[in-house]
């Protein structure tokens, strides 16, 4: 048994060995000056870095935990299971825009899956200056892909022994091969020649720290050596504790090209720094300059308060990035939930808003379902941390359980956590709510962690509130717009009648499509569908006012193209510049005849009893609204019982790609080949089709219609 026992942790441990000798030699036979290997965190649905070699641990925190579902390389690589080459900043931005926000740095980058068969395990990212030829050379690839293979092998071993590799809360950091040591008399004449110099010169490591200046780099910053000494310079000097001066360092090491600022030291003494980086770390040199004659974008000097860091700004950009694409409430708590909540490494989540006197969780991520329960429509007067929070709009952070136990003893599932933080959903001047962050271990919120998540907390209250308003609007339009549309359709015997219509899946603005079924008699019926240009209230309320002028022509029995001519006329009195177009179909279900006139409009399209369908040659008329004077010709076709009309909008056919004339013989071809037998299996049947191809880009409206064949 202890034996057995004993084994575990060395498969793990062997395979942790084994990453970072693959990891090693892969970046040294490619020249990569900086990589890291990631692991897959099912049970989270997100990606940890396990290993880092080329950059300090401090540098890469703000990117050590990436959402699974994020649209970034390495969720990218893992999801699709293929590599992913960038390379450059530019067509990372083209391609994956939240990763260039947080890495705004010229650099190339690769990203190779880690799987076994169907076993996926992480991903191994590499990177490059920005400035290296546009593609790997063969043995580039043959080396990196070699070194995916090797480290998917080890992953598969370790989980196959029961012992599988779990990242580590921090991610180890290999350091880089060390440059031959001078003697220490080689070591005191560089320092010496740096004085004779006369030029400012200092050294920072991977971490940040100055690890060498000379007298003249002291002297130009105003400081003693011994007090600059292992600090980072924009720590240790006011004038510099800034991101905008900590952000050049940050892009030296990541696209190992130089980089260069200027800053005022006060009161007036301009200073320049040019950055050279390599594996071990950056080189400074600092000299006076003349004061920029343009604003060079810079703050002159620190406010009261310290800044955030650069990287947890860029941090900040990434996780908050998902917002942006986000519409409807939907959206918004998909993004918080599967993109954002995995990237700050809390354990359980919580979103809720405060209307008419209590809560409602919007989504729960990591807490029982007792939590949720208890939460959610619990009154806002009660004694919690979270109402605390929305009564002061002032965010509440508890490192030890102890702390918050003390402040609500009452609330006994706040044993569920070891640290929390409870933010207010800031908007409009107004608190909308709270999100709280519990972690399992006891977590200490620094002054970067607190600003982060605070600022965080006031981004996603502003999608909240955005997406509240744009649900409510959107309700608000396909209210009015199924008001505008018939409840039913009349029965008319022995006559097959189904309609169908979906509104655009994106966007909030209510349609034009409209379709209706007039009696006539008992052996006649005029079927008309239509579509008004753009997607308007003022869309919305033409529709409405054709389709009643529709209802008041066809009463008189005019036919269908003169019913259309009068419409048309009608346009000239309603003062609008918006064009409909419009087909109209009269059904003589004794003489089995259909007579069709069209406005612009998308052919009808026939299915035939025995099956096969054709595209009706009708002439079209201009559309609706343009000449006041147009003559709409007619056509007759035969409708035999069993036979189908199908009359349609253009957000049943158009797809992206593809011509409008060749997606309607597609539509042709689909309708001969379904089933007729119900008319709403059809229905629903072409509706799911155009879904799947068009992407929900317009409305879609149909109607079929079809004398019964009285023989089955």
């Amino acid at each position: 048994m202890m034996a057995g026992h004993e084994a575990e942790p060395g498969d793990a441990a062997q395979a942790a060995a084994e990453l970072d000798r693959a990891l090693t030699e892969v970046v040294r036979a490619t020249g990569s000056h900086a990589a890291a290997v990631f692991l897959l965190v099912r049970e989270e649905q997100a990606l940890r870095m396990e290993v880092v070699t080329g950059l300090s641990s401090g540098v890469v925190r703000p990117w050590t935990r990436l959402a699974l579902a994020a649209p970034v390389p390495v969720a990218t690589a893992v999801r699709e299971g293929r590599p992913v080459w960038v390379r450059g900043h530019a067509e990372l931005a083209r391609r994956f825009a939240r990763t260039a926000y947080a890495l705004p740095y010229e650099l190339a980058m690769i990203v190779m899956p880690l799987a076994t068969g169907d076993e996926k395990w992480g991903a191994l990212q590499m990177l490059w200056p920005g400035n290296r030829s546009e593609r790997l050379t063969p043995r580039e690839e043959s080396a990196i892909g070699a070194a995916a293979d090797r480290m998917s092998r080890a992953l598969a071993r370790a989980a196959a022994s029961g012992a599988p590799l779990r990242p580590a809360p921090a991610p180890r950091v290999l350091p880089p091969e060390p440059p031959a040591r001078r003697p220490p008399a080689e070591a005191q004449a560089a320092a010496e020649l740096t004085e004779r110099l006369g030029v400012g010169v200092f050294s920072l490591d991977l971490e940040g720290h100055i690890t060498f200046l000379n007298n003249r780099a002291a002297e130009l910053l105003g400081r003693d050596r011994k007090d600059l000494l292992h600090t980072r310079p924009w720590e240790a000097l006011p004038w510099l504790d800034d991101p905008a001066f900590e952000d050049p360092y940050l892009g030296a090491l990541f696209s190992r090209l130089p980089s260069r600022f200027t800053a005022l030291r006060p009161p007036d003494h301009w200073l320049s720094f040019l950055l050279r980086p390599d594996a071990t770390g950056v080189s400074v040199r600092v000299k006076p300059a003349g004061a920029p004659t343009a604003d060079p974008g810079q703050p002159e000097l620190p406010s009261a308060v310290a800044p955030t860091r650069a990287g947890t700004l860029y941090h900040l950009l990434y996780i908050s990035a998902g917002l942006t694409e986000a519409v409807g409430l939907g959206d918004v708590t998909a993004a918080v939930t599967d993109q954002i909540v995995p990237v700050l490494g809390a354990s359980g989540f919580g979103l809720l808003t405060a209307d008419e006197g209590r809560f409602e969780v919007l989504a729960t991520r990591g807490f029982s379902a007792r939590n949720t329960a208890y939460f959610d429509r619990l009154s806002m007067s009660a004694a919690t941390a979270g109402a605390r929070v929305v009564e002061t709009g002032v965010p509440a952070f508890y490192p030890h359980p102890e702390e918050l136990r003390r402040a609500h003893p009452q609330v006994a599932l706040y044993r569920e956590m070891e640290s929390w933080a409870f933010l207010p959903l800031n908007a409009s001047g107004r608190t909308i709510g709270y999100c709280v962050l519990g972690y399992a271990q006891p977590r200490t919120f620094g002054p970067d962690d607190r600003a982060a998540l605070t600022s965080l907390a006031g981004m996603i209250a502003q999608a909240v509130e955005r997406a509240r308003l744009y649900d409510a609007k959107n309700r608000l339009a396909h209210v009015l717009q199924n008001a505008l549309l018939p409840r039913s359709l009349p029965d008319v015997p022995g006559l097959r009648v189904a309609a169908r219509y979906l509104p655009a899946t994106r966007g909030m603005d209510i349609g034009g499509d409209f379709y209706d079924l007039i009696r006539l008699d008992g052996s006649a019926a005029d079927a008309v569908i239509g579509d008004v240009q753009g997607h308007s209230v003022g869309a919305a309320a033409l529709m409405g006012q054709v389709r009643t002028a529709v209802h008041t022509h066809a009463s008189t029995g005019a036919p269908p193209g003169e019913v259309l001519a009068r419409i048309n006329r009608l346009f000239e009195d309603l003062e609008t510049d918006l064009f409909t177009s419009c087909l109209y179909a009269r059904l003589d279900l004794p003489r089995q005849r259909v007579t069709l006139a069209s406005a612009g409009h998308l052919p009808a399209i026939v299915r035939h009893p025995g099956g096969g369908a054709d595209i009706v040659a009708a002439p079209a008329g201009i559309l609706l609204g343009i000449e006041a004077d147009a003559a709409y010709p007619t056509t007759e076709i035969p409708l035999p019982p069993g036979a189908v009309l199908l009359l349609y909008t253009d957000g049943l056919v158009e797809r992206p790609g593809t011509d409008l004339g060749t997606a309607v013989h597609d539509l042709a071809h689909r309708l001969a080949d379904s089933p007729a037998d119900s008319l709403d299996v059809l229905a629903d049947s072409l509706v799911r089709e155009a879904q799947n191809t068009g992407q929900g880009r317009d409305d879609i409206a149909l109607l079929l219609v079809g004398p019964e064949n009285r023989s089955q």
